[in-house]
């Protein structure tokens, strides 16, 4: 039995060109046989044609399956739905009109950085570079004292908050932290002491989806959800993301939303569901950026390193987002097929837990877009070559 079933998926794959990808009448015999192999220990895909949005190939696609990082598209649908391209987010302090207090502009900049180093060496604000100049400042204007002061505040999350207190605390600074609407900050200020703007959300996006950035991908959800109307929390991004979903007619009934970057190992999706999203966004030309943010196989942001040596055929020709947790492993976007693109999902969450067992898995969802891809036919599929 073991040789015939090596006889017949040889058979399958004979009947490809050597020089030309699987044609869309194959692919279902050769990927029922690829994900067979253990390193992807059941997982759910699909595959659909970028033109029609026909299912081209389906295994468990409407079962629940944990994300990974691959919830990082809906952040950054959401985002493109409810922000603007263009937008800028702002930070700027000041000092109080009344002595003794700090006033800090904020418009939920999900831009900063906590660390100076990094902050410098990306171009972003820095936190820390805020907080030193308006604890300097606050000195020097209340004769080197730093007791009794008042910070008002609008437009921060609670972490850059937490940050703040930590930062000024270890220097001696205890103030006394007032959450106060954006009208009553611009109303408080009277003497501008330093600040910083964002790129343009556009930027922010491409770097979020490139390098799979969790607190940005967080962030950059809840501003999502506070412009459709929904709190700014994990009911709220759900909210955020259901509503998209219906929007563009796509079932949403089985999306279970813990956080938006994918780190929760509670986050559900079908394969079915997150491909159909991909498909509606690569028509519609409001996604573009997002198309274009996405890593490309074997040359950029989280791919930069994939597909050289396990489907070399496939570098350049796959743009996609990425996922890793403990036992799961994603991959989610498009790739090019020669006249045509197909959009995949892939969600293998039922591998071993560790390293090893999740380097197999990406080296098999490569070698299976690599049959799309590319013409090479990886020697895993055949081990056993029928006789003449």
């Amino acid at each position: 039995m073991l040789f015939l079933f090596f006889i017949a998926i040889s058979c399958a794959i004979s009947n490809v060109p050597a020089q030309a990808v699987l044609s869309a009448a194959s692919i279902p015999t050769v990927f029922d046989e690829f994900l067979k192999l253990p390193a992807l220990a059941n997982p759910a895909v699909v595959l659909i044609d970028g033109r029609s949005g026909e299912v081209v190939y389906e295994k468990n696609s409407f079962s629940q399956r944990k994300p990974a990082s691959v919830m990082k598209i809906f952040s950054a649908a959401a985002a493109l739905t409810y922000l603007a391209p263009e937008k800028i987010f702002t930070t700027q302090i000041w000092l109080g009109s009344q002595p003794k207090t700090l006033v800090i502009q904020g418009t939920l900049d999900p831009w900063i950085s906590l660390s100076d180093s990094v902050a410098q060496k990306m171009n972003r604000a820095s936190l820390p570079y805020l907080a030193f100049n308006a604890l300097s400042s606050i000195k020097k204007n209340n004769g080197g004292s730093l007791k009794n002061i008042t910070v008002e505040y609008a437009g921060l999350y609670s972490q850059d908050i937490a940050n703040l207190k930590s930062f000024w605390a270890k220097r001696g600074l205890k103030p006394t932290m007032k959450s106060v609407a954006p009208d009553k900050a611009l109303l408080d200020s009277s003497e501008f002491i330093v600040g910083d703007e964002s790129p343009d959300l556009s930027k922010i996006l491409d770097f979020t989806l490139k390098w799979s950035d969790n607190l940005l991908a967080e962030r950059l959800a809840r501003l999502s959800s506070q412009a459709a109307g929904f709190p700014m929390n994990d009911v709220g991004v759900q909210m955020t993301f259901e509503q998209l979903l219906t929007s563009l007619e796509i079932d949403s009934t089985k999306l279970v939303v813990a956080d938006a970057s994918g780190l929760s190992k509670v986050n559900r999706i079908t394969a079915s569901m997150l491909g159909k999203l991909l498909f509606k966004l690569r028509n519609n030309p409001q996604y573009q950026l997002l198309y274009d943010s996405l890593p490309v196989g074997g040359v950029s942001g989280t791919l930069r390193y994939r597909f050289l040596t396990t489907a070399p055929s496939a570098i350049g020709l796959v743009r996609a987002k990425t996922g890793t947790l403990n036992g799961t492993v994603t991959l989610a976007g498009y790739v090019e097929s020669t006249d045509r693109e197909y959009i995949f999902v892939t969600l293998a969450d039922e591998i071993p837990r560790g390293t090893r067992a999740s380097d197999k898995a990406r080296a098999a969802i490569d070698r299976l877009l690599g049959r799309i891809a590319a013409p090479n036919i990886p020697a895993e599929i055949s081990e056993v070559t029928p006789e003449p």
